[in-house]
């Protein structure tokens, strides 16, 4: 696993790694051929977006009737070394780590994805947006055009005080990979125009010892 890109730091890390160029393509080629196979995943998620889909789902709930898996031992792990390298990089304690939910949200025009949080089977985790494809063209801005929101991903950080930097906007693109802990506020605004702007998020849920986690 190579280094993440950068570390976004503003209490707590959001590492961005790039994604394998195969990875990518597989990722989206196993959705586009898949689609009608998936399950809608709309119900269970904050997004106002039409076409959410499941590629995987591995938890207890509904006594694991839902449970599914369209990804092959490559694209598992790849997930498996960000979040170890995740881990090692904060000195995270882990008991236990589990893949619980992976799917794709593709969005048009005027959807958009609210602020939000994630979790798993437990309130413990780490989350993430991987950047599948994105439009042309994210619409005109209607004010400040040195400040775009168009489309834009943003990550509103749990850190205060005076100075203190908690609002994330990053400019993605396609490839980037975020990993960051579940309780990290997000959120995707619209856009106008043609085209479509495809991620991918995933759940890990991670059973860790905080007192020796403190210990850093």
């Amino acid at each position: 696993m190579d280094s993440p890109v950068e570390t976004l730091n503003f209490g707590q890390n959001i590492l961005k790694f790039k994604v394998p160029k195969n990875i990518l393509l597989k990722i989206n080629s196993i959705y586009e051929e898949k689609i009608k196979e998936l399950t809608a995943w709309n119900k269970n998620l904050a997004g106002k977006i039409k076409k959410e889909h499941s590629l995987f789902h591995n938890t207890g709930k509904n006594e694991g009737k839902d449970n599914h898996n369209f990804l092959n031992d490559e694209i598992l792990k790849f997930f498996a070394d960000c979040t170890s390298h995740y881990l090692a990089h904060n000195k995270i304690h882990v008991n236990k780590l589990k893949l619980t939910t992976v799917w794709i949200n593709e969005m048009v025009e005027h959807e958009y994805n609210p602020i939000h949080v994630h979790a798993g089977d437990l309130l413990t985790g780490l989350s993430s947006v991987m950047i599948l494809k994105l439009p042309e063209s994210y619409g005109e801005e209607i004010a400040r055009e040195d400040d775009p929101s168009n489309g834009r991903l943003q990550f509103l950080g749990n850190g205060i005080g005076q100075f203190a930097n908690v609002n994330v906007r990053p400019i993605a693109v396609e490839g980037d990979f975020y990993l960051f802990p579940y309780d990290i506020r997000h959120c995707v605004y619209p856009f106008t125009g043609k085209g479509i702007r495809r991620t991918l998020a995933a759940n890990i849920d991670v059973d860790y010892d905080p007192m020796a986690s403190k210990q850093k």
